[in-house]
């Protein structure tokens, strides 16, 4: 007895471990993020502006917005990284007595009767294929409108759009905002220092302009091309993911929800269901006060349970799906529930 304990203990010992380890590597990303970031500061404000400037009127200018810059691009990354993900309520989760039941049902419709009738109190319109209320079998809950489970989180995550690994954290209902901020403030971040340093840079590559002390020909020069060329780089990069997460904003749709239609219990697939127009997709996820649009502060519309759904026209292109709508079978990115073959996610 006291030898299986002993292995029992050295096992989980082994797998808190590797937990820790799995846990910490997730950090790497973000901390690189990071080093370009603190190393880009150096190498603009030192390098660039303090030792390569000499206009006095010229330096003030170019670290003013510079830092006015970088303050809302860290702090968008900041919220980003930090803020809590959004999870489903408690009410939402079924009695260990009802999964039973689930799990033993002889018939896919048993089962589709006990989920809707556990679910008829909660606002729920999306289905699964076959027509079910969408059910988690790892957190045993009834998934809300938008919510999908992602498995790096271990856990069912309100309005997800993706886990992203650049912040180490899944970008969802209650960070959104701020990852588009983010994206938007790198992207003027690097375009800034690319084009405020272009001219340093062409003078450093053709070795027209000297520093002073030890930076004339070493390190000063290399961070000056390094910068240019660096910022550039990621501009190029972030010019797309920005542009199409704008796109996603003012169409009211999530990653997932662009590549798999959400299922309506009442219309069927429909990739514009929760389109409300421009204004209002805006609107929901920046919020109604326009002075705080661009601060990555929370001014996010509703509460990541329910959302309000456009109207659809009762006639046969609406019902049936038009060119727009992409009928695909309903799936996390993370494969989820199988029970006795019968397909509910």
């Amino acid at each position: 007895m006291s030898a299986a304990m002993g292995n029992y203990d050295g096992e989980s010992k082994k797998s808190t471990a590797l937990g820790s380890c799995m846990a910490a590597l997730k950090w790497i990303p973000v901390i690189f993020i990071a080093a370009v970031i603190a190393w880009s500061y150096y190498a603009y404000v030192v390098s660039l502006c303090l030792l390569s400037i000499e206009n006095v009127f010229e330096q003030i200018v170019f670290l003013i917005f510079y830092h006015i810059i970088c303050v809302l691009f860290f702090w968008s990354y900041w919220k980003t990284i930090f803020t809590p993900v959004g999870t489903v309520p408690a009410n939402w989760r079924i009695p260990e007595a009802e999964i039973e039941h689930i799990f033993h049902a002889d018939t896919q419709d048993q089962q589709k009767r006990i989920l809707e009738n556990f679910a008829k109190t909660l606002p729920v319109t999306n289905r699964t294929l076959n027509g079910s209320v969408r059910f988690c079998e790892k957190c045993k809950i009834i998934k809300p409108d938008r919510a999908h489970h992602c498995s790096v989180c271990g856990a069912c995550v309100l309005k997800m759009d993706h886990h992203c690994p650049w912040v180490n954290n899944c970008v969802n209902f209650t960070n959104y905002k701020y990852f588009v901020l983010f994206l938007g403030y790198a992207l003027l971040y690097c375009l800034y220092v690319a084009l405020t340093s272009l001219e340093y840079f062409i003078r450093f590559w053709r070795l027209e302009l000297s520093q002073q002390g030890d930076l004339n020909s070493g390190m000063g020069r290399f961070n000056i091309v390094f910068l240019f060329f660096v910022s550039i780089m990621f501009a190029i990069s972030l010019v797309s993911l920005f542009g199409y997460h704008v796109y996603l904003t003012l169409m009211n749709r999530t990653t997932l929800e662009a590549f798999r239609a959400p299922i309506f219990r009442i219309g069927g697939p429909d990739k514009n269901g929760f389109n409300l127009g421009k204004y209002a997709n805006f609107q929901e996820v920046f919020g109604d006060n326009w002075k705080l649009w661009f601060l990555p502060v929370y001014t996010s519309m509703g509460d990541g349970i329910s959302y309000p759904i456009r109207h659809l026209d009762e006639d046969a292109e609406s019902l049936l799906g038009n060119s727009d709508t992409r009928i695909e079978m309903e799936e996390d990115v993370f494969p989820e529930t199988r029970f006795h073959n019968t397909y509910i996610p």
